[in-house]
């Protein structure tokens, strides 16, 4: 899984254009066009609800911990805690591990308050809590005034006991430093820097990496939604976030309360699949964005949608040759321009993508260094915890052989003539990695959860709108919101609409008629 949610709510490439709210009641979101999800039935009276009810005897000291929150440093109306879990959940005597977890409590009163949100931004491999900590910001006055908003870092990122492999692999996911290629030299490149990563992993991190899993991450929000004192989850996550959901409705599907998914990873499909579809989505992003472009009178990459396309292979074709130089200190190749486009795209960050492409024209690299530079602030050990947590499950991390994934490039190259050399690199991404994968695709039905909000963008080039589609056919609670727009995700990128019908599920229950459809 290569797709990333960056923070809310700052500077960077974050929050587009607002889009027109469209008004028929199918379109626009109001209390009159929504479905009410029926609470559930409250505890008895006098009796506070077990949060940790069902859970098995050597597990409750996990889940009967108490948290000591306090101020968290140098971050105003933050409080931080420890959270202690078993390294192994088969084994809980073999050890345990710490996760860190941020806060920022509700500021409506005991009436009002719904309980607790976890947020999970994605990766895998970014910090929830730098997330939310940049994003608290972005939620409206009626969210805040709902819940405490919570972000915890996943087992083996950042703040939480964090995979080092001991190496300098830079933070962003696609800066693993491979050749980009029309032919079988990018793959080269690839299998054997991947396997020297594998091979450093084992070496500096080998204890942890059977323990890194999505479901283990997924467990752990539950011992965290128990000592938060919630009966049920809920839960707001994107991009890797709503695999890490939909495996706790999985696990859980009785302890589901709100849980929100937005820029859906299918469950259902192996890596091989997973990488080719967003190969697809991200030519189709492209093909969106030069059409938009090739309209305005100022277009740099041509008069076509087609001709954009040519000028983008000879911009990378002429950087492969001869990479630009920007001082002494700053070298551009074809990766670096692809990997920013690629960014660029990703983001729906269009307007900075024409300044881009019409700089790198003229021999300028000033807006592909602020694109690309965006994107390599992300937490510490991003790309050491995202092969650690990708490579135990079949679907985000595929493992194919050096002839499987060199026979596999001509499908690459067809369904992204701009994108397929670079993105099929990463079919031998777990292909030396040295635990097997734990988590096998198959559909997810969660039965007995509460409604599931499903949320697709019909261009999101990362996690593919049939994505989102194909996980709300598959839960038995689930219910389908699409965002006809470009970017990865929906909610608060600028929707109105998205961001009004989440919101009024998350505070009160009100799920969207089917079919609804926002612009």
């Amino acid at each position: 899984m290569i797709a990333v949610r960056d923070t809310g709510g700052i500077p960077r490439r974050r929050l587009r254009e607002a889009v027109a709210v469209l008004s028929t009641c199918g379109l626009l979101l109001t209390a009159a066009c929504a479905t009410v999800v029926p609470p559930r039935p409250a505890p008895e009276a006098g009796r506070a609800a077990d949060p940790a009810a069902g859970v098995p005897p050597e597990l409750r000291r996990y889940y009967e911990q108490h948290l000591d929150w306090a101020a968290c440093q140098d971050v105003p109306g933050f409080q931080c805690a420890t959270v202690t879990v078993p390294l192994d959940y088969a084994r809980p005597e073999a050890g345990d591990i710490t996760l860190t977890a941020a806060r920022v409590r509700a500021t409506g009163g005991a009436g009002a308050r719904v309980g607790s949100l976890q947020i999970n931004p994605g990766g895998p491999g970014e910090s929830a809590v730098d997330y939310l900590v940049a994003a608290v910001g972005t939620f409206s006055p009626a969210m805040r005034t709902a819940y405490d908003l919570v972000a915890v870092d996943p087992r083996g990122v950042q703040y939480s006991t964090p995979v080092d492999c001991g190496t300098d692999t830079p933070a962003t996911p696609m800066g693993f430093g491979l050749r980009i290629s029309g032919d079988a030299a990018g793959i080269t490149d690839s299998y054997e820097a991947f396997q020297e990563l594998a091979t450093a992993c084992e070496k500096h991190a080998g204890e942890l990496l059977p323990h890194v899993g999505t479901p283990d991450a997924a467990r752990d929000m539950d011992v965290v939604r128990a000592l938060l004192g919630d009966e049920r989850l809920h839960y707001l996550g994107y991009s890797y976030g709503t695999y890490l959901g939909a495996t706790y409705a999985d696990l859980f599907p009785s302890r589901v309360g709100r849980m929100v998914l937005d820029g859906v990873v299918d469950p259902a499909i192996d890596g091989y699949r997973e990488n080719l579809d967003s190969t697809a989505g991200y030519q189709l992003a492209w093909e969106s964005f030069a059409a938009d472009c090739v309209a305005r009178p100022d277009c740099p990459v041509g008069h076509s949608v087609a001709e954009a396309g040519r000028v983008l292979d000879s911009l990378r074709e002429k950087l492969d040759a001869g990479p630009l130089r920007q001082g002494k200190d700053i070298t551009v190749t074809g990766e670096d321009f692809i990997t920013a486009v690629i960014t660029a795209l990703r983001d729906a960050s269009w307007e900075e993508l024409r300044t881009m492409l019409r700089q790198v024209l003229a021999g300028d690299t000033t807006e592909l260094q602020q694109v690309a530079g965006a994107d390599e602030n992300g937490s510490g050990n991003a790309a050491d915890a995202l092969l650690a947590v990708d490579c135990l499950s079949a679907t985000l991390g595929a493992r194919f052989s050096y002839a499987e994934a060199q026979a596999a490039l001509p499908a690459f190259l067809r369904a992204s003539p701009q994108f397929g050399a670079s993105l099929a690199t990463f079919l031998v991404l777990c292909t030396h990695w040295p635990v097997p994968p734990t988590q096998s695709p198959r559909p997810i039905a969660a039965p007995g959860a509460a409604p599931i909000l499903v949320v697709g963008t019909t261009r999101d080039p990362a996690t593919p709108y049939p994505w989102a589609q194909s996980l709300a056919r598959q839960l038995d609670s689930g219910r389908l919101l699409t965002y006809d727009g470009d970017g990865h995700t929906a909610y608060h990128r600028g929707s109105p609409c998205i961001d009004d019908a989440v919101d009024l599920y998350l505070t009160h229950g009100e799920l969207p008629e089917p079919g609804t459809v926002c612009g």
